[in-house]
């Protein structure tokens, strides 16, 4: 067999160039697009390749020697490392200033918040959904336009080391830390792992000339860490913070006010469930007043944003109200949504409680404390989900899994007239629930 002749990526670049549409799913193939042949745990993209070209893609980039027998066939050593190349070098070319935002909590939140500020002056590109790991990223970056005069890029991390990869294929401006937490210790072994990753974003920008940070002031830990990194701060009131603000209301969704660098007080009421969530739209206006935004509109920007994907969501079904918070969930969330439930004024209230993936050798303390928070709330019921709330179900209702859960619904019909709080890891599928609630 002849030796493959590998593409260049200045080669694969100009390509791009001409066909700027990429994907990664040969469902999704449209006319005149490169399809890059990733590789999973239960797939292999290589197998896919030439079916990406018969469906419509210009070229397909594989990584496997032995496909062949169509000249759009790109060979690369690895297609992963070829596409998080290729999207680093169009970030360079086209050099679109761009906030990056990472953390253990509530990044999601704040990168949306962020974007429908920014986006009140901006040509804006923004991360899409979650698409904030090895693959998303890169794909995001290579949506980059040269009409794009900013971009906000989500990055996510469960192991040692992912913050720093991203970052380098980022390439920001500035960063933001949202907060740090009990998240992934799996993978990151403690929460000091957890705080040397994030931290990664800030080890970058201090090297970067220019580079600054939006710093939550009220937050010891990540005070710690900026140290003496440039920093937008913004917090609580008296701070010395750039922008400040304070809760005003959260029955059940938040009111609060802001002000940027001592100016007028702006009122805002939003459509977040969470006295917590102050911190995520506080640093959505911090960037937003930086980068120009007039307050006015940054408030008009906050109170129109509505949160969706099971982030805090507020819902109300014919027999009762919900809040879905079936994302992700971990002890510092978990906390948090409980803290904010008690806060709520309801005479019945329940609460459907799934396990938190990830945790490893911290997992069983941290279910024991948070079902004996939720016992400590005083609802009429609470259910626990998954295995590793069984021993710490006293006083609770304990199912193993989701569908017991549904199966109890329609066996004895859901309740009627409660508040609901529905919160756990996306992998315990909690977000089925409201459809039989």
């Amino acid at each position: 067999m002849s030796k493959i002749a590998y593409t260049s990526l200045e080669e694969l670049y100009s390509l791009f160039q001409a066909h700027s549409v990429i994907t990664t799913d040969t469902r999704h193939c449209p006319e005149g697009s490169l399809f890059f042949a990733l590789r999973g745990e239960r797939f292999d993209g290589n197998a896919f390749a030439l079916q990406a070209l018969q469906a419509g893609c210009a070229f397909a980039v594989v990584d496997d020697p032995d496909v062949g027998g169509d000249e759009r066939l790109l060979h690369v050593p690895d297609v992963l490392t070829t596409l998080q190349q290729l999207a680093a070098l169009h970030r360079r070319t086209l050099g679109t200033p761009i906030v990056q935002i990472t953390g253990t909590n509530g990044k999601t939140t704040t990168k949306e918040l962020t974007a429908a500020v920014l986006a009140r002056k901006f040509d804006l590109l923004c991360t899409q959904g979650n698409f904030n790991n090895h693959i998303g990223v890169p794909k995001t970056l290579l949506q980059l336009r040269p009409h794009h005069q900013m971009a906000v890029i989500e990055t996510g991390a469960n192991h040692p080391g992912e913050i720093a990869l991203l970052t380098d294929l980022v390439q920001p401006e500035c960063g933001l830390i949202t907060n740090v937490g009990m998240a992934h210790l799996e993978g990151f072994g403690s929460f000091e792992g957890v705080m040397r990753t994030k931290g990664e974003l800030y080890d970058y920008l201090r090297h970067k000339p220019g580079g600054f940070i939006f710093l939550h002031a009220d937050n010891e830990h990540l005070c710690r860490m900026a140290g003496s990194l440039p920093a937008v701060r913004y917090g609580l009131p008296g701070h010395d913070c750039y922008t400040e603000g304070e809760v005003l209301d959260c029955t059940p969704f938040l009111r609060l006010r802001f002000r940027t660098q001592g100016g007028a007080w702006h009122e805002v009421q939003t459509h977040l469930i969470g006295a917590y969530n102050v911190a995520n739209v506080l640093a959505a206006a911090a960037v937003g007043a930086h980068f120009g935004v007039p307050d006015v509109d940054i408030a008009e920007a906050l109170a129109a944003y509505e949160p969706t994907n099971n982030r805090s969501e507020w819902m109300r079904t014919q027999r009762n109200e919900l809040i879905v918070d079936a994302y992700n969930a971990n002890p510092t969330s978990m906390k948090a949504a409980l803290d904010n439930f008690a806060l709520i004024a309801h005479d019945h209230k329940m609460a459907i409680l799934g396990e938190m993936r990830e945790l490893g050798t911290a997992s069983d303390e941290a279910h024991r404390a948070v079902a004996a928070q939720a016992a400590s709330l005083h609802c009429e019921e609470v259910w626990l989900v998954g295995e590793a709330f069984r021993a710490h179900a006293a006083g609770a209702r304990w199912f193993p899994s989701v569908a017991e859960v549904k199966a109890a619904l329609e066996a004895e019909g859901a309740p009627t007239g409660r508040l609901i709080l529905v919160k756990g890891s996306n992998g315990t599928r909690l977000f089925e629930l409201p459809g039989v609630l």
